[in-house]
């Protein structure tokens, strides 16, 4: 039996979790009597923000999405202000629920096309990479392999950023300088993907074995917080130039479905800039530098 996600215990737990953080004053209800059983809402009040009866915000809650129009989604949204990235993990598993169980994502290419290589390796002054959703590292620059050398010196492939930041902590937050924020980070789009595509029986693997080795990643994943890629900064400190703080932007490859193109820089005549010089100077001296598709000695 081909491995999932379970998506009716993945709606009721996320459902759960986003009702009990809010309080009836938040909500702008009235708060009657003084001691409440419940953190946060009640259902009822859930029901009554989102303008279904509690009957029908029950059986949502109990995993029971498939056939919600878009617009109780929305309402729901609202009554739970979920945040853009929260509300499209609601329809993700609401759109998941609705599917035959014979649909399946197509899988995402484990290498890339060789024009997009041509493309990466035409960024010569930013690290660049291409990653999938479940943080793979499919294809990267010469820049992205000197920056990402710490993730690359783990000899599996595809080198997987999160693997890299729960099992091997030491690494990780001798490299990530916000090393706790990068994890949340990592936990929130593996939960986001498992919303797209609860079928991919890689990421249920990749889930089960951080589960296994890692009590943090475990008490991340419970969190049910979930994080759309997009844009930010990312602090490292690099082994051979030191510190580094950089811009990162994320972006969707339309021609390859589940791809991001990931591109990071610095501002111009900074220290940044400084050592991403210097940084590209050691990856051009380098002639062992290990790559996404040959591991260190490999």
């Amino acid at each position: 039996m081909a491995a999932t996600i379970n998506l009716r215990t993945e709606i009721r737990e996320f459902l759960r979790s986003r009702r009990s953080r809010i309080t009836p004053d938040k909500a702008g209800l009235p708060a009657y009597g003084g001691h409440r059983r419940v953190k946060g809402l009640r259902r009822e009040e859930v029901a009554l923000l989102a303008g279904v009866s509690v009957e029908y915000y029950v059986r949502m809650e109990r995993g029971a999405l498939a056939g919600t129009s878009e617009g109780v989604l929305d309402a729901l949204a609202s009554a739970l202000q979920l945040d853009d990235a929260e509300r499209d993990h609601l329809f993700h598993l609401a759109r998941q629920s609705g599917a035959p169980s014979s649909r399946r994502r197509r899988k995402p290419a484990a290498t890339v096309r060789p024009a997009l290589q041509q493309v990466l390796d035409a960024i010569t002054d930013a690290p660049a990479w291409i990653r999938n959703g479940r943080q793979d590292v499919i294809a990267m620059n010469q820049l992205g392999r000197a920056l990402y050398s710490p993730v690359l010196a783990d000899p599996r492939r595809p080198a997987n950023t999160a693997r890299f930041v729960y099992l091997n902590p030491d690494a990780a937050k001798a490299f990530f300088v916000d090393y706790d924020q990068v994890t949340r980070n990592a936990a929130a789009m593996l939960r986001m993907e498992a919303g797209r595509d609860p079928h991919d029986e890689e990421l249920v693997a990749l889930v089960g074995e951080l589960s296994t080795c890692s009590e943090l990643f475990r008490q991340q994943w419970a969190s049910q917080d979930v994080r759309l890629h997009g844009y930010g900064s990312k602090r490292v400190n690099h082994p051979v130039v030191g510190r580094l703080d950089l811009d990162f932007e994320s972006m969707d490859l339309p021609t390859e479905p589940g791809l991001q193109l990931n591109v990071y820089t610095a501002p111009a005549e900074g220290p940044a800039a400084d050592n991403l010089a210097l940084l590209a100077s050691w990856a051009a001296s380098e002639k062992t530098l290990a790559t996404e598709l040959l591991a260190p000695g490999g």
